[in-house]
């Protein structure tokens, strides 16, 4: 499959509100995002976990792995690579990633959907 980028960028947040190294949730054209503030830079995945279904990559917990920032499921604990969506612990398991960034002090995502 292919991924498509929406042509809209849509405003989030303040920088300032994104505690680093903590996920908060966020609706964007309806789809909703788990969006990361790292010393790596910011980051915006889908909120869904591909193993349980449910809605909770926002809750997990941040780290890295191989100098990779990453994202731990708080449900069954796979991690995901921040950067690409790419699940470290099972092969060919990955979550959508979108495009993330600050302008004027305000974090904007572009969806990147699957065509």
């Amino acid at each position: 499959m292919t991924q498509t980028l929406t042509l809209t960028w849509t405003t989030v947040c303040l920088l300032d509100r994104l505690e680093p190294d903590r996920g908060v949730a966020a609706l964007v054209d309806g789809a909703q995002i788990a969006l990361f503030r790292t010393a790596d830079g910011l980051f915006a995945i889908d909120n869904r976990d591909p193993v349980s279904g449910a809605y909770v990559l926002s809750r997990g917990i941040v780290g890295s792995r191989g100098g990779v920032p990453t994202v731990a499921s708080p449900l069954h604990k796979q991690v995901y690579d921040l950067r690409s969506g790419h699940c470290l612990d099972l092969p060919g398991t990955a979550v959508a990633r979108h495009d993330v960034r600050c302008r004027n002090g305000l974090v904007e995502v572009r969806l990147r959907q699957e065509g």
